[in-house]
């Protein structure tokens, strides 16, 4: 039986500040509390992965480092153990994706919050990213 490898590489993670730019200035974008997700669709051929994400949280609220790690931690992890779904209906159609996850409260909450957090916004961003192509 072989056992799933939950990993979060470097390849999945958004680098680019042109890419950036652009998902903030034309991308759409929902809020599922904690989070506010922002999404844009790539076309670039040279991405390997169906998403890379960007994880964002406010200086303005949190003042120091060490919290706002916290935070940046929390949210990688309930993101690396949930995507396997939304990763392999987006491999399945070849889509590329960029998304931000913007950390939204002005308190630190515990895992078990970010993680119910992460999915609601990872089912939320699933439906509209594959609702998007029934349109098409």
């Amino acid at each position: 039986m072989e056992q799933k490898r939950f990993t979060f590489g470097k390849n999945e993670r958004l680098c680019s500040r042109t890419v950036v730019e652009e998902l903030f200035t034309k991308g759409k974008s929902f809020v599922k509390y904690p989070f506010r997700v922002t999404y844009l669709p790539l076309e670039s051929s040279s991405v390997t992965v169906p998403l890379q994400i960007l994880i964002s949280v406010s200086k303005k609220r949190f003042k120091r480092a060490y919290k706002r790690n916290r935070l940046k931690r929390l949210t990688r992890e309930a993101y690396r153990l949930n995507k396997e779904e939304l990763y392999s209906q987006l491999s399945e159609q070849s889509k590329n994706f960029a998304v931000a996850f913007i950390y939204l409260p002005s308190e630190m909450l515990d895992y078990k919050l970010v993680e119910k957090g992460m999915k609601k916004a990872l089912r939320k961003l699933s439906d509209e990213l594959l609702g998007d192509e029934k349109v098409d």
